[in-house]
């Protein structure tokens, strides 16, 4: 996803004493793990019809909030105001801090192996330069991803998607894979295959910009739950979704405050609302109004908390 609205880097330093002092606790103990190893009646009208359809997609689709229950915390590229963005440190902050579910980025190396990072260059979040495009495996595998942030999290590594499908299997979490920019057909196979030879399927999302990644997906996947992300709202989200047979619509948080009766309607055609990019206790409660499912933030670990909050006051009553 572009950019949050409060970008995690910037001004660099107040950035980076923040961000050590929240996670310093978490990552202390498990960064040297991390650099060692690597759930006969009558036909129905038109009308009927659709609306039990409807009720069908709803009870399938595991994304929509259950009634009673908080927003789902995702993990923003893990706890990336903690913890270096797209890492399996920030994925391990992200899961001590309460977040079950991990958002990163996909694209591929010079040679095809599907890399964890954001950007389309390796210049900001690690110590080389170039595109990643541009790059071979084995020239990734030597960057430094850490260091940049503090320097406690020197030698943190940039990581391979399988990588990063192991470390969800084994220590926990649920992933929503954002497919970067514009793939081949080729090239979204060789990330279902990563999937698929991990045994994750049954636990990540993959969500894209490009309709077109998620039709690959779709064809080569069935399986795969599709969520499409937006910077503006379709004239009729409910159409892209039936077209695109997504499980999820996950808009920029702007988009919902103007359009908040966008919710609604998704819901009535079983689809859930991921909102991002959300960093804020404001925020989240006017989201939980309109009953988004999620929140895609960069602090995991407060949201969790908040979520806590929330639900501790409905049993109370206040």
């Amino acid at each position: 996803m572009p950019e949050p609205q409060t970008p995690p880097a910037g001004p660099r330093r107040g950035r980076r004493i923040a961000a050590v002092s929240l996670g310093i606790a978490l990552v202390c103990a498990s960064t040297a793990a991390f650099l060692t190893v690597r759930d006969a009646p009558s036909a129905p009208t038109p009308d009927a019809a659709k609306a039990a359809g409807g009720a069908e997609r709803r009870a399938a689709n595991t994304f929509l909030r259950a009634p009673g229950s908080p927003m789902t915390v995702i993990a923003h590229r893990g706890a990336s105001s903690a913890a270096p963005e797209n890492t399996l440190v920030s994925d391990e902050v992200a899961r001590r801090g309460g977040a079950r579910w991990i958002e990163n980025d996909v694209q591929p190396s010079r040679d095809g192996v599907p890399y964890v990072l954001h950007d389309t260059t390796v210049d900001r979040t690690t110590d080389g330069t170039g595109p990643i495009r541009g790059l071979t495996a084995r020239q990734l595998d030597r960057l430094d991803a850490g260091s940049w942030f503090a320097p406690v999290f020197t030698g943190v590594r940039v990581p391979t998607l399988a990588a990063q499908l192991d470390d969800l299997r084994l220590r926990g979490g649920n992933l929503v894979l954002e497919i970067k920019g514009p793939h081949s057909r080729d090239e979204v196979a060789r990330i279902v295959k990563e999937v698929r030879d991990h045994g994750m399927a049954g636990r990540v999302l993959v969500q894209s910009f490009d309709p077109e990644a998620l039709r690959h997906t779709r064809a080569l996947a069935p399986e795969l739950p599709l969520g499409l992300l937006r910077d503006t709202l379709d004239p009729d989200p409910v159409a892209v979704a039936a077209e695109l047979g997504l499980s999820a619509y996950n808009p920029a948080v702007g988009q919902l405050n103007a359009h908040p009766e966008a919710v609604g309607k998704l819901h009535a055609a079983g689809v859930a609302v991921m909102a991002w990019t959300v960093d804020t206790a404001d925020r989240w409660k006017t989201l939980d109004s309109l009953g988004t499912d999620a929140i895609i933030t960069n602090r995991p670990a407060e949201l969790a908390g908040w979520n806590a909050a929330w639900a501790q006051g409905r049993q109370s009553g206040s």
